[in-house]
C-alpha cells in the first residue's frame, strides 16, 4: 500500500502541474479518481504491454470520463511511458496530450469526452473478447456520476447484463459534483447501487480512497462469473488538495502558479523516481491486434450452402428491395471478410440483417431499440479490428448522431445501413421517415454516402463499404425496385452511372426542346427519373438522367464534364432539401454557371400510398416532367 500512495502522492503531482501548465483543464474530476486508477494500473490487477499498446491480449482502459484525462495522462508518466516535460505539453498545440483522450495518444483505446459513451465502446470490446476472439483480456471503464444522468448509460448496461459480460467492469467515480453543483443523487451511492443491481450487474460499494476497499473491489471484479461489475466508488473532488476538496466552482478550472505553490506545499516531498509496474497477461502475446479469423471451415460450411446468394439471383422481371439485397450481401461477402460482424436494433426482419443473423449467429448480435448504444458498442468492435455492419431505420439512426460524429475520431470502421428512407415508405408516416440522414452523414469528415437503387447496385456497394476503411453510410429503400443493372455492373465508391434514351428522328421536336436537361437522382426518385425520361423521349424530348449512387464523395468529374454541355440539371431526392444530393451537386459544380433545380422533400409529410406522397411532394416522374418542359 505504501508503494501505491508513494506513486498517488506523484501523479497527483502530475496532475496539477500539467494544467497549470496548460492553463486549463479538469484537475480536481482527475484528482477524485487517483486511488482508483492507481490501484488499478499498479496493484497487479491491470494487464498491459507499454512496449505494445495493440498486444491482442491486453486489458483495455476507456476513460468514459474523458475530462479526467489529466490523470489518465499522468498514469502512463508514472509508469514511465511519458516524461514531466511532455506532460507540460497538456492542450498545447500538435500535442498528443489532448484536452479529452484522442487516437493521437497511443494508449487511447477510444476518443471520449462527450459524457455517456465510454461504456458502450467498452462492450463492443467486451464482447470481442467473450464471444468473436475468445481473449481473455478485460475491459475498465471509469464512469463519472454527472454521466450517469444520460440515457446511453442505461442502454450499455441493460445490454451488458443481457450479454453476460463478466469481463467488463465499471468504475463509477461518485464525486458528487458536477459542472454547477450537485450531481443527481450527490454522495448518495446506495442510489446508484439500487439502480444498477437492479439491471443485473454485480455491484460493489466502497470509499475510493481507501487502498485495502478498492483493492478487494478489483479482487472480487475479476472472479465475478456471468455478470458485468459495477464498483461504485464514493469520492472526494479535489481529493488530497484541501482549497479544493468538495468545493463547487472549480470544475474545468486549473490552479494559478501560486495556487499550486500552495497546493504543492501540502502534497509534500514527492518522489519523482518512483515507477509503477504493470504487469502483462499471463496469456500475452506479442504479437499485435490482428483478430482471430473465422475458421475457413466455419466459413465454408455457409459458403457451399445451396441457400448461398449470388448476384445472378435477381430476373430483370422480379423487383426487390435494396434493403433484403442487404440482407442476401452480408452473407455473400462474409467469406471474403471474415472480421464481418452484424449490429441491429431489432428491426432484422425489415432491415433483412435477419438473413445474416440465420447463416452466422455466432456474428450476429441483437443490440435492440438502443441506438446510441448500438453505435457505440460498434465503434468498440471496430477499434478490435472488427468490420461491424450496423442497421436500423434510416430515421432512428438521427438519435445516435453524438456517438456517430464522436466515432471519427476514433479512426471508426463502421458501416452504417439506414432503411425505410424517405416518404416513399408510405403508410408508416413521418415519424419513420428518414429524410435528414444524408445531410447527417455527409458532415462527418471523410465519412462515405452511398444510396443504391437496386439490388445489383446494393449487393455490389455493401461490398465496397466493406473494403473500405472508414464510415460508410448506405441508404435502403423499403419498397420492392425493378432490377436495372446487369451483375457484372461495376460500381465504385465515387461513381455514378449515366443513362441514355436515344429520340427517335421521327419524334425529335425543334432544336431548343432537344437541348439537354440532365436528370440526377438516387435510390427511389432514380426509377422516378427513368420513368420521366421514358415518358419525354415519346414525346420527342431527351434528357440524361445519372444515377448518382454515390454522394459522397460525389463523382464530380462527370458531373462537370456533363454539365459543361447541358442546358439545365435537375436534383431529385426523396430528402430534405438542406444538407441532400442537391447540395452535394452544387458544391461539386460550385463554379459552372448552369441552372441547378432542386425537386426534394419541401412539405410536411403525412400518411398515404408511395405514390401519392412521391407526388405530394413533386418527387415522382410526373412532377419531373413538369419541371423538365418548364425548363425547355
Amino acid at each position: 500500500m505504501n508503494e501505491l500512495e508513494k506513486l498517488a502522492k506523484l501523479i497527483r503531482y502530475f496532475i496539477l502541474v500539467s494544467t497549470t501548465s496548460a492553463g486549463s483543464g479538469h484537475p480536481t474530476s482527475s484528482l477524485s479518481a487517483t486511488e482508483l486508477m492507481t490501484a488499478l494500473l499498479f496493484g497487479s490487477f491491470f494487464k498491459f504491454d507499454l512496449k505494445n499498446p495493440k498486444g491482442l491480449d491486453n486489458d483495455r482502459l476507456i476513460f468514459s470520463k474523458g475530462h479526467a484525462s489529466p490523470l489518465f495522462y499522468a498514469l502512463f508518466a508514472a509508469a514511465g511511458v511519458v516524461t514531466e516535460r511532455e506532460l507540460l505539453t497538456l492542450r498545447k498545440f500538435g500535442s498528443p496530450l489532448e484536452g479529452h483522450p484522442t487516437m493521437a495518444f497511443p494508449y487511447t483505446e477510444g476518443s471520449t469526452g462527450s459524457l455517456g459513451q465510454g461504456l458502450s465502446i467498452g462492450i463492443g470490446m467486451a464482447i470481442n473478447a467473450r464471444y468473436i476472439d475468445k481473449l481473455s483480456y478485460r475491459t475498465f471503464v471509469l464512469l463519472g456520476d454527472s454521466e450517469m444522468a444520460e440515457g446511453s448509460q442505461w442502454e450499455a448496461i441493460q445490454i451488458a447484463a443481457y450479454y453476460k459480460l463478466d469481463n467488463l467492469i465499471g468504475i463509477l467515480d461518485v464525486n458528487r459534483l458536477g459542472q454547477r453543483g450537485e450531481t443527481m443523487y450527490g454522495h448518495d451511492v446506495s442510489a446508484y447501487q439500487k439502480r444498477v443491481s437492479s439491471f443485473g450487474w454485480e455491484t460493489i460499494v466502497i470509499d475510493g480512497h481507501s487502498y485495502p476497499q478498492i483493492v478487494n473491489a478489483y479482487t472480487k471484479a475479476l472472479k465475478t462469473k456471468d455478470k458485468p461489475t459495477m464498483i461504485i466508488a464514493k469520492t472526494i473532488k479535489g481529493k488530497g488538495i484541501s482549497s479544493l476538496e468538495d468545493k463547487g466552482g472549480w470544475h474545468g478550472k486549473a490552479l494559478s502558479k501560486e495556487e499550486l505553490d500552495k497546493a504543492l506545499q501540502e502534497l509534500g516531498k514527492i518522489d519523482k523516481s518512483v515507477r509503477g509496474k504493470i504487469n502483462k497477461s499471463e496469456n500475452y502475446s506479442s504479437s499485435e491486434a490482428k483478430p482471430r479469423m473465422t475458421r475457413r471451415s466455419e466459413v465454408d460450411k455457409f459458403s457451399t450452402s445451396s441457400n448461398n446468394i449470388s448476384l445472378s439471383d435477381y430476373p430483370k422481371d422480379k423487383p426487390v428491395a435494396t434493403r433484403k439485397a442487404y440482407g442476401n450481401a452480408l452473407v455473400r461477402i462474409f467469406p471474403k471478410f471474415p472480421n464481418m460482424v452484424v449490429l441491429d436494433a431489432e428491426v432484422g426482419n425489415s432491415t433483412y440483417s435477419e438473413i445474416f443473423q440465420k447463416k452466422y449467429p455466432e456474428r450476429f448480435f441483437e443490440m435492440f431499440i438502443a441506438e446510441q448504444n448500438m453505435v457505440g458498442a460498434a465503434l468498440g468492435l471496430s477499434r478490435r479490428g472488427k468490420i461491424p455492419f450496423i442497421s436500423t431505420f434510416a430515421a432512428f439512426f438521427t438519435r445516435a448522431f453524438d456517438q456517430i460524429r464522436m466515432s471519427q475520431y476514433s479512426d471508426a470502421n463502421i458501416k452504417f445501413v439506414g432503411s425505410h428512407a424517405g416518404v416513399s415508405i408510405g403508410q408508416d408516416g413521418p415519424s419513420q421517415m428518414g429524410l435528414e440522414d444524408i445531410a447527417m452523414f455527409r458532415t462527418l469528415l471523410d465519412s462515405v454516402v452511398l444510396y443504391p437503387s437496386d439490388a445489383v447496385s446494393c449487393e455490389k456497394l455493401v461490398e465496397e463499404a466493406a473494403k473500405h476503411k472508414g464510415n460508410v453510410y448506405i441508404r435502403t429503400t423499403r419498397a420492392d425496385t425493378p432490377i436495372i443493372y446487369n451483375p457484372n455492373e461495376r460500381f465504385k465508391i465515387g461513381g455514378s452511372k449515366i443513362h441514355r434514351l436515344k429520340v427517335q428522328s421521327s419524334k425529335r421536336k425543334n432544336a431548343a426542346q432537344n437541348s439537354r436537361v440532365v436528370i440526377i437522382a438516387a435510390g427511389i426518385t432514380l426509377h422516378e427519373a427513368l420513368s420521366a425520361q421514358k415518358k419525354l423521349a415519346e414525346k420527342g424530348i431527351e434528357v440524361i438522367v445519372i444515377d448518382c449512387y454515390s454522394i459522397k464523395p460525389i463523382d464530380e468529374k462527370t458531373l462537370r464534364d456533363i454539365s459543361k454541355h447541358s442546358k439545365a440539371i435537375i436534383v431529385v431526392e426523396d430528402h430534405y432539401k438542406e444538407g441532400g444530393v442537391a447540395e452535394a451537386v452544387r458544391s461539386a459544380l460550385f463554379d459552372i454557371k448552369i441552372p441547378i433545380h432542386s425537386l426534394a422533400v419541401a412539405k410536411m409529410p403525412k400518411s398515404g400510398k408511395p405514390s401519392e406522397l412521391l407526388d405530394y411532394e413533386e418527387i415522382s416522374a410526373s412532377a419531373i416532367i413538369r419541371k423538365v418542359k418548364e425548363i425547355l
